[in-house]
């Protein structure tokens, strides 16, 4: 944590940013190129149990990370920002000497590639929240006479991209992320999460009334299903765990793809195929990472990862686009989607519980892994509030189960449908900083999920 300003005043970080950048960009020798990225937040976040304040403070911190090039040869570092400009700019000498100094030690790098075009952009999305003060109000009434237990995080979140060639990148997004649960007892709890650019207290209601409804569930007795497989409704939060083992495993990743290691691998080289209802693309135009890479390349406002069903585009790297021989479209290098986007069916959300009928309602799924990699087959364990459903009512809450299923049937021939709406969910991860993920989900509708216990 940092002091973010100088003699009182708060530092513009952009400008600031700037400012380092073209400063040491004179300090440069030979042909070397700077490429630099800032990382920062101001947040303010409130931690609760038994829906008290347990906990509450803010962050206002930045990272200058940089890559010192020459030819094919770089080395990189990073330092912490103060704010105050003669400790940053002797930061960043200090780190550029010990930077050349590396960089005599290193071999040439063959796959790198950064851009050499000034392409600058400007991007600042500003969200409508409470303050925390207020949202404090509200969430305290939602949890009274309950244990709500919960983090709520919100505020600005900030990323930039400069060069020694002349080119600046800005992005700039204000979120609220609120991830809290009723608990009962034990590992009885209903999870929810409500998060955005802006604030809707009816959106908010019907959330804390549904969690109300599955927290009074709760209360009766669990029963325990035999292995089989079980018609099945799988809430946004809980197919976001799904999406996320394929996403963070490179199915979305052209080096991945060459490589044969992407878990879809039946989806090129035996035509296999999800449901034509699954459309998923990498959503940069609606979501809160930045619109650039590290690298200096813009992202597209969208990139078409699945349609209909079938593969389409990659998500391609510097370094892969290097590697391969084809156009970069400015994923990160580990060439996973940053704002992900589903796409909704036509069950309408508010009737969900009609559309399952008797089932299983899984709102939530963990400690997912694969079983079976090359068949896309995962395995994880039911959690928090999973009911049996019947009629469309809740029947009675369901004791842990674990499934063990394939993508191609839960996205692919057993899915029945998936809602008319889609769910935002950001990234709860605060390891270090804020995480600017995030992903666009309805809900799925499953004629039949796998459980093996």
């Amino acid at each position: 944590m940092t002091d973010p300003s100088v003699s009182g005043q708060r530092v513009d970080d952009q400008a600031y940013f700037d400012e380092i950048v073209t400063a040491a960009t004179g300090t440069l020798t030979g042909d070397e190129v700077l490429l630099a990225n800032i990382s920062g937040e101001r947040t303010d976040f409130i931690r609760l149990n038994n829906s008290d304040v347990r906990q509450a403070g803010s962050v206002d911190q930045r990272t200058l990370s940089v890559d010192l090039v020459e030819g094919r040869r770089h080395t990189t570092g990073s330092i912490r920002l103060s704010g105050e400009r003669g400790t940053d700019d002797a930061r960043l000498a200090t780190l550029l000497t010990r930077l050349r100094e590396q960089r005599t030690l290193v071999a040439d790098d063959p796959f790198l590639l950064y851009n050499t075009e000034a392409t600058s952009t400007e991007r600042i999305e500003r969200g409508s929240f409470p303050e925390p003060g207020a949202a404090l109000g509200e969430i305290r009434l939602a949890g009274a006479g309950r244990d709500l237990v919960g983090i709520y995080a919100s505020g600005d979140t900030y990323r930039g991209f400069a060069n020694s060639l002349g080119q600046r990148n800005w992005f700039q997004s204000s979120t609220f992320n609120l991830d809290w649960c009723f608990y009962l007892r034990a590992d009885k709890a209903a999870k929810n999460l409500y998060a955005g650019f802006d604030w809707n207290d009816d959106a908010f209601a019907a959330k804390v009334d549904w969690s109300a409804r599955q927290v009074k569930a709760l209360e009766r007795e669990p029963i325990s299903l035999s292995p089989g497989e079980y018609r099945t409704y799988l809430a946004p939060r809980a197919l976001e765990e799904l999406i996320q083992i394929l996403a963070w495993s490179g199915a979305f990743g052209l080096r991945a793809r060459e490589t044969r290691q992407t878990p879809l691998l039946r989806m090129l080289v035996d035509d296999t195929t999800l449901s034509p209802m699954v459309s998923i693309t990498e959503d940069t135009a609606n979501g809160v990472a930045a619109n650039f890479q590290s690298a200096g390349f813009v992202r597209p406002d969208s990139v078409p990862l699945i349609v209909d069903g079938a593969p389409a585009d990659a998500l391609v790297s510097p370094r892969s686009a290097r590697e391969f021989g084809v156009a970069t479209n400015g994923a990160t290098d580990g060439e996973y989607p940053m704002s992900l986007a589903l796409a909704p069916g036509d069950i309408p959300t508010d009737s969900v519980d009609e559309a399952l009928g008797s089932g299983l309602f899984v709102g939530n799924l963990w400690y997912l892994n694969f079983s079976d990699q090359a068949a896309c087959r995962t395995t994880g364990m039911t959690r928090f509030a999973t009911f049996w459903m019947d009629d469309g009512e809740i029947v009675a809450p369901v004791n842990v189960l674990r499934f063990d299923d394939t993508a191609y049937h839960l996205l692919g021939d057993h899915l029945e449908g998936l809602t008319d709406t889609a769910e935002v969910l950001l990234d709860t991860e605060t390891y270090d900083e804020r995480s600017t993920g995030s992903l666009r989900l309805p809900g799925a509708l499953v004629g039949a999920m796998r459980f093996v216990l």
